[in-house]
């Protein structure tokens, strides 16, 4: 029976207990530790019970229980407490103002198909949601004027649990949106705001829902309302739910739709950020508003769209890439083309890096890099490995030299790190520890946390972990109707004083999750050395719904423990989130990564672990692979590459067994004191927190992104849209004439003042005669170019030098000069090449022309 009218029923509250639902509706609960006390203190078993949701705490909670706490003097003076934590927070001098005195007013969208927030959200699959959740997390504690942009889906990623053959099962909870820390954006009348969507043949409707992220707004787009068709409810049903289709109506809702929903809010964006290529739609509906709303003509809007985004990459193969077949993109975007006056194949060539490939995919990733002026990757690592990727987009441009940087991911320390153990970096490190630059004094004070209590400490988040996967397994047993014997059997899991190795992950087969049960008697020998230096495992993760060989890693996990006999030492903790995974980073003793190298982006993971004093015992991938990986842990391997993968497992998995044997073990049980502490483990402890904690942190990454991308990209869209655009006009125009010409550029000669035999630090002249056509100088850079020859006889490690320019020759050649210097010996060389020069360039590649010399 369908009702005839609905409510929204709102928790009720004395007027005393008010507070609490200001508290509730501000995530910054999930990183405040007064708040979160709070809420648990209101009642410990609903707050399990509810998935840490104070919203449906409040909705749920029995009023006598709420007439208890208003006679409570100690909960109310927390519940002041909190609430005052809560409004100091948000009004507080923040970074940002310190940094834009002068700027004009603006305002940052950062668009993510995904944000992992808190457990109760379960809107994100992993490690890209979690880190677009800690990205806007650490924007608030930084003050940045950001908006984050996404779609609120219906069933989220699925909830996993195990049949008794250890295969992966999925189930989709239904999320109920009303009682989540949500608020429904409304128009002025009362009436739900809402946007529609150009689909093929139709309008798609979506809502928009905000969550409050302490001083910054996440919109997210919800299409499951009328007058939808059902497959259109769907569109934000199942997060990488569906088929292509579904995948590009997905793309669609979240960049177009998307730039929609930020106008219709009111918001004046002045920089656009695409976390990964599902949101690079937006850039197509920013030149539509251009054009059909300004005025403008198409390659003037792309000019002001192209200077104002930003995109970063978290995908280390192709085929993480989201590709659409060309006709499918016609099929739902013709309309594009059609308002931007392009032929199909021009339209087409927007995602693609052969231009002239008719037969080629259309690439978001690609896309938005054509339409970005900052890209990068998200370690150093995978900065090198993207510039290789994508370096057909600039041809002849060196591949160190493509323009896509790397800003190491980082974790928000207050979100991951323990409250125990966050209570004791407060007490002895000071309140600013989370946020605290690498080069402050505060990490200087490390060593004045007492070994025991670090240690005691820990010990107390191992026994937390312990006891609440025995809990968790027992609960998941009940569910699938185990026997008697097996829910028995997982109440004695593990040992709260045994050396625990942690894993958990997205089980990717490339992440090797099962590399560790390579040589099966091998492993049972470190299991199970000698009642005094036994080991154990916790892991956790899902597959894809769709990936059966990721499925298939699971389920030889599950094997192997039961065929091993090994339940009390292995475990495999069913519906990894967040929560788990915090349990886990706190609990476990040493962080167990073993990606095939180079393909983990950067991995967050070890990260978290490190902020809680944990070693990281990985492969030389990701963010490892920049980390005090000695100092701090143990690599797995010395970073080499290799051809044959069956080879490299051995090789890799024989390091890691070795590494267990004569270091990991040795050092947690062999080197203990009067006490019963493992001093030098615990040295290393500090080291972790004391060389990863300041640097592998969003505080850190997000300033950067600040400094690097934000500030630039918005002061570019202040200039550029000045004086109705002209400046966008121009540059436009200057592009179109450059592109032209510039292939009638000729570099006529190069006048080295040296012979082929010269010293160490030997000054040398060199002048050049450039024929620029109908170009200018000030058109142009001209550059030698000078380095080391490798056995290739290439130029690599090359310094650009820049030419001083001397006007024209009799000729009508321009004449350029300058001097350089090799400081180091050995087989050296000099090129000379051509860039394009504009003070409104992002930079010299962003024309993507270049002329070398032959």
């Amino acid at each position: 029976m369908q009702p005839i009218r609905t409510f929204n029923v709102s928790p009720s509250l004395p007027p005393r207990l008010e507070p609490l639902r200001r508290l509730a509706y501000n995530l910054h609960w999930d990183w405040n530790v007064e708040s979160k006390d709070l809420f648990r203190r209101l009642d410990p078993d609903l707050w399990e019970t509810s998935h840490h949701n104070p919203v449906l705490m409040l909705g749920t909670i029995s009023q006598g229980r709420l007439l208890e706490v208003v006679e409570d003097e100690g909960f109310l003076a927390q519940m002041d407490r909190a609430a005052r934590q809560l409004e100091d927070y948000l009004q507080e001098r923040s970074w940002y103002q310190k940094q834009r005195t002068n700027s004009p007013k603006e305002c940052y969208a950062y668009f993510s198909a995904e944000f992992g927030l808190v457990d109760c959200l379960p809107v994100y699959s992993g490690g890209l949601g979690v880190l677009a959740g800690d990205h806007l997390k650490s924007a608030s504690d930084l003050g940045l004027p950001l908006v984050g942009v996404g779609l609120l889906y219906q069933q989220g990623y699925f909830a996993q649990y195990l049949n008794a053959d250890g295969w992966q099962q999925e189930r989709y909870p239904i999320n109920d949106f009303y009682n989540m820390p949500l608020h429904l954006e409304r128009n002025s009348d009362g009436s739900e705001l809402r946007i529609a969507v150009e689909y093929p043949g139709r309008k798609v409707y979506a809502r928009v829902w905000r969550v409050q992220v302490g001083t910054v707004p996440l919109y997210l787009l919800d299409t499951n309302i009328e007058p939808n068709n059902p497959y259109d409810h769907d569109i934000t049903d199942q997060l990488y739910g569906g088929d292509i289709d579904m995948r590009i109506h997905q793309e669609i809702m979240l960049g177009i739709g998307g730039v929609q929903m930020l106008k219709a809010l009111g918001y004046k964006v002045t920089a656009y950020h695409m976390n990964e290529g599902h949101a690079a739609f937006s850039a197509l509906e920013r030149i539509r508003m251009l054009i059909q709303e300004d005025g403008l003509h198409y390659d003037d809007a792309k000019q002001v769209v192209a200077s104002s985004n930003i995109f970063t990459t978290h995908t280390p193969v192709p085929a993480g890439i989201d590709l659409f077949p060309p006709q499918k993109i016609l099929d739902y975007l013709r309309y594009y083309a059609d308002i931007f006056n392009l032929p199909e194949e021009q339209f087409l060539g927007l995602g693609r890096e052969n231009t002239g490939d008719l037969s080629a995919p259309f690439s978001m990733a690609v896309l938005a890099l054509k339409m970005a002026t900052f890209s990068n990757g998200v370690a150093q690592l995978h900065g090198v490995v993207s510039r290789q990727m994508f370096q057909g987009l600039w041809k002849k441009v060196p591949v160190e030299e493509v323009p896509i940087a790397a800003i190491t991911n980082g974790v928000h320390a207050r979100s991951c790190v323990a409250k125990s153990t966050q209570e004791l970096y407060d007490r002895y490190l000071g309140p600013n520890w989370s946020s605290a630059p690498p080069d402050n004094q505060v990490w200087e004070r490390m060593d004045a946390i007492p070994d025991e209590e670090l240690w005691r400490n820990h010990e107390r988040c191992r026994l937390d972990m312990v006891l609440y996967v025995r809990d968790h397994l027992v609960k998941h047993l009940r569910d699938r109707g185990a026997s008697g014997s097996e829910i028995a059997q997982a109440q004695e899991v593990l040992d709260p004083n045994v050396l625990t190795v942690g894993f958990a992950r997205r089980f990717a087969t490339y992440k090797r999750a099962t590399l560790w049960m390579r040589d099966l008697e091998r492993i049972r020998r470190i299991l199970l050395a000698d009642k005094n230096r036994k080991v154990q495992f916790v892991i956790a993760g899902k597959a894809h719904p769709k990936d059966i060989p990721g499925k298939e890693l699971i389920r030889d996990i599950n094997h192997f423990i039961r065929e091993q006999h090994l339940e009390k030492q292995v475990v495999f903790v069913p519906n990894y989130d967040i929560h788990i995974s915090r349990l886990m980073v706190a609990g476990c003793d040493i962080w167990l990564n073993t990606p095939r190298r180079p393909r983990e982006a950067s991995g967050t993971s070890g990260m978290k672990a490190a902020m809680n004093g944990l070693p990281n015992l990985s492969v030389l991938d990701g963010w490892w692979d920049e980390a005090d990986y000695v100092r701090t842990g143990w690599a797995i391997g010395h970073g080499e590459n290799y051809e044959d993968p069956n080879y490299q497992d051995e090789v890799e998995a024989n390091a890691l067994y070795d590494l267990l044997e004569k270091e990991v073990v040795p050092l947690f049980y062999d080197h203990r004191d009067a006490d019963g502490l493992p001093r030098a483990w615990v040295a290393k402890m500090k080291d972790a927190i004391r060389l990863n904690c300041p640097f592998f942190n969003t505080a850190r990454m997000v300033r950067e992104y600040a400094q690097r991308a934000y500030f630039p990209a918005s002061d570019r869209f202040h200039t550029l849209t000045a004086n109705n655009y002209s400046p966008a006009k121009e540059l436009a125009a200057w592009k179109a004439n450059l592109s032209e010409h510039w292939f009638n550029i000729k570099i006529k000669d190069i006048d080295v003042s040296a012979s082929a035999d010269i010293e160490v630090n030997q000054t040398v002249a060199v002048k050049a005669k450039v024929d620029l056509a109908t170009l200018t100088n000030k058109d142009v850079q001209v550059e030698l170019y000078q380095g080391a020859i490798d056995a290739n006889g290439d130029i690599v490690s090359a310094i650009p030098v820049v030419m001083d320019y001397q006007g024209e020759d009799k000729q009508g050649l321009s004449v350029y000069t300058a001097n350089i210097i090799y400081t180091v010996s050995g087989l050296q060389g000099l090129s000379l090449r051509v860039l394009p020069k504009h003070p409104h360039l992002s930079n010299s590649y962003e024309p993507r022309l270049i002329a070398w010399a032959e």
